[in-house]
């Protein structure tokens, strides 16, 4: 299992996403984070920690479930009592820069739910999407507007974000297909 990047490594891409973030936005005033859960949030709330030390500016950040939203919902493989949790969005979304956060973005349905889902919040102004990894293989029309590292991947391949928060370690990890997976 190739480590793809390490700790060192995802500090140094958030980093340069958030001063890329601040360029493209022309600072942070109207901006605001929401992550997808699970990792996308701790992702998000890293990404504010440091354009706070870019800018002096505190970054609103959310978090945002997308379970209703997902188009498997009703598919044998995802279960019959999908594990719901909550969003929490503490702030207006009206007329701001929304940055949706993900660790790894593939087939992009995961985006296509949350964008649904915070539509559901109001009109923002644009959404932005980020990335820590995006491996390809896109099934919609979805494209990061911030990508931590593109890699390529066959469809049998895993990738693995691992976070300090949720995983007691940062890398990422390319997992081979497991022996008997559909």
């Amino acid at each position: 299992m190739p480590v793809v990047m390490d700790a060192d490594r995802i500090a140094r891409t958030l980093t340069r996403i958030a001063h890329e973030i601040v360029e493209r936005n022309k600072g942070v005033e109207d901006v605001a984070l929401v992550g997808i859960r699970t990792r996308g949030v701790h992702l998000a709330r890293r990404l504010a920690r440091t354009l706070k030390e870019i800018t002096g500016d505190d970054v609103p950040t959310g978090a945002l479930d997308i379970t209703l939203y997902r188009d498997d919902l009703m598919r044998h493989d995802v279960g019959p009592q999908p594990l719901v949790r909550r969003t929490e969005i503490p702030f207006s979304i009206e007329k701001r820069r929304i940055l949706l956060v993900d660790d790894v973005l593939y087939t992009g349905r995961t985006i296509r739910a949350a964008l649904d889902a915070l539509i559901d919040f109001g009109r923002p102004r644009a959404i932005q999407l980020i990335v820590l990894v995006d491996r390809g293989h896109r099934e919609l029309p979805i494209k990061a507007d911030y990508v931590g590292k593109n890699l390529p991947t066959s469809p049998g391949e895993s990738v693995q974000v691992r976070l300090q928060e949720t995983d007691a370690l940062d890398e990422v990890v390319l997992e081979p297909e497991q022996e008997g997976a559909a």
